[in-house]
């Protein structure tokens, strides 16, 4: 066996597909499927001793109960082989893992972890998988996580109840930001029967519908091999790792019938125009409006489609010198262009934004028209030649461009790949896009080339939505009775036994968030070391250490993606 075919090579359980090298990146990308159920691993050779795994689910939800982003909270909260309270956050203790995290999108959930250490890496692998695949799912640890009544004073049944749990009050953080509530009035209405017109990390209001058994149901049918895409990294043979992901968790599995995926969107035949008000504690209502327009475009899955679509955002909005967004900066309909203005590739079929904030309410149609005229010059006229190349250089830089992120290089390449897994398109076509650039260069020669995009995706198509989100002072307020008055039912139909039960569910959840778990049953690096010990005897700082949990970009282990 060659040194090549060693690293490379599946093990028995695997059929291997293909193989495609991306001089570009040095990268050699091979695909794989498990026999037994179907799942997809697609693995990236690479001369790079950071290893990185990632397993991500197609997590499609049907409501706005947030049932993708609670789950992504509860698999963390212990497993069949390690039934401890936190295992992740335990694991960083015990782990030289350079990265740990999990990520919800709007229609996956993503489980990475990269370390510079074997023995290290297949302990996480370990840890991962089991969470995945076995998790415990404690009713305790959902009211913890998704949603619980409690008393106002836990004690007193005779207080009022209110609504507690980590991802309610994270959501209703979250939901709060005007540019949130934006996106998802956005995408309710650019979306009206696929996925993504439900909230994936869930609506304050909708999240308490949720129930345990439909929490159940839903791991059930969406954490399954046959609806996964295993991701790996580095320079680790891949029959090691295969061998290693099969025993612990995928040979335990038989192939899914059920088969989960986005459909295309239904078209509207003409524009949509909605306007909606948002909660605004401002002093003065005046210029809090935002007007936004977005387009339903082709699939993201097409590389040169994706391709086409991100020269095309950055032609008409990269800077002030670019058409569409001088135009929206000089206006006087509003203060400066929305933060929204772009593309959003990661859906199954792409979006185009475009809008302005600081504005009134009676300036919709005056935006529009704005827009609209200025896309039509743009067709009529064309644009700058040498703009439109200079764009195309800045796309291939950034297209190749290794940012770190916080992130390591080999879960920034999964991630690029990962939407085209999930959507059960094309991850090598993917990430080698070099092809498609090179076919876009050749396009651009053509002056009538941006103008014939502006023409074809936004001016002749109907699947156009306007929205104006205005500022309403009362709204929360409302919010707030109907939230009381909702708990207040709530309250009023309690029979002492299940006021007890509330009560004695708040004493079991304190006590389960005090105890003190046995960390013995969880993996150890053999090179573990304590801090003051790293510090000491190979000259690294404390944060070279924890490396992995940056606080600043990603929400420790649990991270909502927000568009």
């Amino acid at each position: 066996m060659t040194e090549a075919n060693y690293y490379s090579d599946p093990h028995s359980s695997f059929i291997f597909l293909r193989k495609q090298w991306i001089e570009s990146l040095a990268i050699d990308v091979l695909e794989f499927e498990h026999r037994q159920t179907g799942a997809k691993h697609y693995h990236i050779q690479a001369d790079n001793d950071e290893n990185v795994f990632l397993v991500a689910v197609r997590t499609m939800p049907e409501d706005s109960t947030g049932v993708a982003h609670i789950l992504e909270h509860t698999v963390l909260c212990g497993s069949e082989r390690f039934p401890v309270r936190d295992p992740f956050f335990m694991m960083t203790r015990r782990s030289l893992n350079t990265f740990m995290n999990a990520f919800t999108s709007s229609d996956w959930t993503a489980y990475p972890f990269a370390s510079q250490n074997t023995k290290d890496f297949y302990n996480l692998l370990d840890v991962y998988l089991d969470a995945v695949f076995f998790s415990r799912l404690d009713p305790l640890d959902f009211a913890q996580e998704g949603h619980r009544v409690e008393f106002e004073d836990p004690e007193n049944s005779e207080s009022d109840l209110v609504y507690k749990g980590v991802v309610y009050n994270e959501m209703k953080g979250a939901m709060s930001s005007p540019t949130s509530t934006l996106w998802q009035t956005l995408t309710r209405y650019l979306f009206p029967q696929t996925t993504y017109h439900h909230n994936s990390g869930g609506e304050p209001s909708c999240i308490p519908d949720l129930t345990y058994d439909a929490l159940l149901n839903f791991y059930r049918s969406h954490y399954h091999p046959s609806n996964a895409v295993i991701m790996t990294f580095g320079n680790l043979p891949v029959a090691d790792i295969q061998a290693r992901v099969d025993q612990q968790a995928l040979s335990r599995f038989e192939r899914s019938e059920l088969t989960l995926q986005v459909e295309d969107e239904k078209r509207y035949f003409s524009p949509l125009r909605v306007e909606e008000g948002y909660a605004c504690d401002q002093p003065s209502t005046e210029k809090q409006t935002h007007h936004v327009m977005g387009w339903l475009l082709p699939r993201s899955i097409d590389t040169e489609a994706l391709m086409e679509a991100h020269l095309l955002s950055q032609v008409l909005l990269d800077n002030s010198s670019s058409p569409l967004r001088a135009a929206l900066e000089s206006s006087e309909l509003g203060s400066s262009p929305s933060p929204m203005c772009g593309l959003e590739d990661s859906n199954r079929e792409m979006s185009f934004v475009c809008g302005i904030e600081g504005s009134e309410p009676e300036h919709a149609q005056a935006f529009e028209k704005l827009v609209l005229d200025t896309l039509t010059e743009i067709v009529e006229k064309g644009v700058d030649q040498s703009m439109v190349e200079a764009q195309l250089h800045q796309l291939e830089l950034s297209q190749r461009e290794i940012t770190g992120d916080g992130m390591p290089f080999g879960l920034q390449l999964m991630l690029a790949g990962l939407s085209a897994g999930i959507h059960r398109g094309d991850p090598l076509s993917a990430l080698n896009i070099d092809p498609a650039l090179e076919s876009l260069r050749e396009k651009i020669k053509s002056p009538q080339f941006i103008p014939s995009l502006v023409q074809r995706w936004l001016l002749d198509n109907p699947h156009r939505v306007r929205v104006t989100l205005r500022p309403d002072a009362d709204l929360s307020a409302r919010r707030e009775a109907a939230e009381k008055q909702r708990l207040a039912a709530i309250k009023s139909r309690l029979s002492e036994a299940e006021a007890k039960q509330i009560i004695e569910r708040t004493k079991a959840l304190e006590m389960r968030q005090t105890q003190v778990d046995d960390d013995s049953v969880l993996p150890v690096s053999p090179y573990r070391m304590y801090p003051h010990q790293l510090n000491s005897q190979l000259r690294l700082t404390s944060q070279d250490w924890v490396m992995g949990l940056d606080g600043t970009l990603l929400e420790p282990m649990v991270c909502l993606i927000n568009k």
